[in-house]
């Protein structure tokens, strides 16, 4: 058998610096107060579903937090190939992770694959603008003082666009909606400091692999506190975490379906425009 020519895609991340970062904050005591925000939202969402879900479970990196917060649930980490059984849940919790995925989409469909006809997936990741002014400071301050650019937030996807991997995942009755959570800091190291906790830093593959010049860093805290000063403390920075939450169901015999193009017996005008008698 011949060699597959095609090249390899290109890896986001780093998965081996991945799980040592959220090692290293695990064992300082990890921050999960993302993940407290996107439970509460979840809980709510539940709330507005006429169903008791007895057969959930969570991809996350941060099993420790959803393993206690949901403990009937079956928790697993956010692997390339996740140890969940096909057809085995009702509900599939997909848990501040998928930004890190290689392949987001190939972790939607292995968790629609889970899922009992009718079962319900949500997934919760950060996107949009979320450390957007960090990603600017930190591009600016690197390109003027070196000349080069590298790697060190990662890319955050839009509402519009991670709404649509979920009907690429085999999943029915889409829908996609954002929740916005204003984060203040003392400054850039402060930051800094949060994201470690998190176990949410630079783990790109092709980030920078040597230490960040103090210049390159003095400089991007100086742009942040100018472009992101916060309104009501000029000293301190002001960003906003945009979590996108993705809600879709496994296809069953019974969920609506849209009518099929010409099938309607009504046109739209008159409907919109009913005539008085």
């Amino acid at each position: 058998m011949s060699p597959d020519p095609r090249p390899a895609p290109p890896r986001l991340t780093d998965r081996a610096a991945l799980v040592r970062q959220r090692a290293r904050a695990d064992r300082q005591g990890r921050e999960h107060w993302p993940h407290a925000l996107v439970l509460g939202e979840i809980e709510d969402r539940l709330g507005e579903v006429n169903r008791v879900f007895t057969s959930p479970a969570v991809v996350t990196g941060a099993v420790d937090f959803w393993a206690g917060a949901m403990p009937a649930a079956r928790v697993v980490p956010d692997d390339t190939v996740l140890a969940l059984e096909p057809g085995a849940h009702d509900l599939v919790i997909h848990a501040m992770a998928l930004h890190w995925a290689d392949d987001p989409v190939g972790q939607i469909v292995q968790c629609a694959r889970a899922l009992r006809p009718d079962g319900l997936f949500i997934a919760a990741l950060p996107g949009g603008r979320t450390l957007a002014p960090l990603r600017r400071a930190l591009a600016e301050a690197e390109t003027a003082l070196t000349g080069g650019l590298s790697p060190r937030v990662a890319p955050m996807g839009e509402i519009r666009d991670m709404g649509a991997l979920l009907a690429r995942g085999g999943l029915a009755l889409p829908v996609a909606d954002q929740v916005t959570q204003a984060v203040s800091y003392t400054g850039l190291m402060a930051l800094a400091r949060d994201l470690r906790a998190m176990g949410e830093t630079n783990a790109l593959d092709r980030r920078l692999r040597r230490p960040t010049r103090r210049s390159v860093l003095s400089a991007a805290a100086e742009i942040l506190a100018r472009d992101a000063a916060d309104p009501q403390e000029p000293d301190r920075i002001l960003l906003g975490l945009d979590l996108i939450f993705l809600t879709g169901w496994a296809p069953a015999d019974n969920q609506p379906r849209p009518l099929r193009p010409g099938s309607a017996q009504v046109r739209l005008a008159d409907a919109l425009n009913p005539r008085t008698p």
